[in-house]
């Protein structure tokens, strides 16, 4: 079936009947009523199906986004951790009219890591591309950057040779108001978990920490390992006096927290614990520790609808951050207070 039996069968122009299929809504306003509705009731008996091909040379665009992701999108050990990513791109597209391509045949580089430009690169094949990644590669992000070719990040990103459009958690807020809880239960001496350089959500977290102590609070200790040995950790913690351990991993708060309670400490009264940020969604039980949600599902939601704005001509570069929900836990309390013996 073709538009030219199409107009046939509706006693009408071929072009008329592009105008339905592929004009804008100025176009279709023009074709009156009935017209409109023979058309589409012949469309419907038919199953007449637009070839997506000759729609592009309509329109200018397949309606398909491209997703890359850096890490492998279905990993077991991350799986809880792009999930709500994918969620969210996956309803935004669904919602709007728009297909996903998975980039899975992408590159490697020297050091292994997937790479978008590559002679496997298919990115054209799409209208746009969103792109996940705990860090982005600096060169493949400029280049981007500089190209034509529109795409959005999950995730706050420093400008590449230019501003780079994303739809972020504002870590730094979150992580700071989390402090000044701690600091308002009397605690001032901090002990820090986690790197304070590398992907930017690893620097906020960093930047929100210091600004939430100021001059107040003391970091005492900071072990930018993301492995821990726990046993060791709290010695060093008590030998300096910490009330209260801010985490950047879940994984590195679970060990350490049996080995306080292992060791006779209560959590919170002897040791107060943070995780800065966690998959959890407020309400669920998966964990107790005192958190902030990230609102990952909702960051790659927004990140998806403003790149098809951009795409349909509707939005100009998007650079937006999501607040972080507090998750109160029952690991941040105040300080035990000493025995006076």
């Amino acid at each position: 079936m073709t538009q030219k039996a199409i107009a046939k069968l509706a006693g009408v122009s071929q072009a008329t009947v592009s105008l339905v299929l592929n004009g804008n809504a100025d176009d279709r306003r023009r074709i009156p009523e009935q017209t409109r509705e023979r058309i589409q009731k012949v469309i419907a008996e038919t199953g007449y199906v637009a070839d997506p091909v000759a729609r592009r040379m309509v329109n200018g665009r397949n309606n398909i986004l491209g997703v890359f992701t850096y890490e492998p999108a279905f990993p077991s050990a991350q799986a809880d951790f792009f999930a709500p990513f994918l969620f969210g791109i996956e309803e935004a597209a669904q919602e709007t009219g728009y297909d996903l391509l998975l980039m899975t045949s992408a590159g490697r580089g020297a050091d292994g890591r997937k790479q978008i430009f590559s002679e496997a690169n298919r990115l054209r094949l799409a209208d746009g591309c969103i792109v996940l990644g705990r860090q982005f590669d600096a060169e493949e992000l400029a280049k981007l950057v500089r190209g034509d070719f529109p795409f959005i990040a999950v995730g706050r990103r420093d400008d590449a040779g230019g501003p780079v459009p994303y739809v972020g958690a504002d870590y730094a807020t979150a992580t700071a108001k989390l402090v000044e809880k701690a600091m308002a239960l009397g605690h001032t001496k901090f002990a820090y978990v986690g790197p304070n350089t590398g992907a930017e959500s690893t620097v906020d977290r960093w930047t929100g920490f210091k600004r939430g102590m100021a001059d107040a609070g003391e970091l005492v200790l900071h072990d930018p390992k993301v492995e821990i040995d726990p046993e060791d950790f709290l010695t060093a913690i008590q030998s300096l006096g910490a009330t209260i351990v801010f985490l950047t991993e879940l994984a590195d708060a679970i060990p350490l927290k049996r080995a306080a309670i292992a060791r006779g400490m209560s959590v919170p009264g002897d040791l107060s614990m943070v995780v800065l940020g966690s998959h959890i969604r407020p309400g669920d039980t998966v964990t107790n520790f005192t958190t902030y949600a990230v609102p990952r599902e909702e960051m790659a939601r927004k990140a998806t609808l403003a790149l098809i704005a951009r795409l349909e001509g509707r939005a100009e570069l998007e650079q937006t951050l999501l607040c972080c929900e507090q998750v109160a836990g029952e690991t941040l309390g105040p300080i035990k207070p000493k025995s006076i013996s």
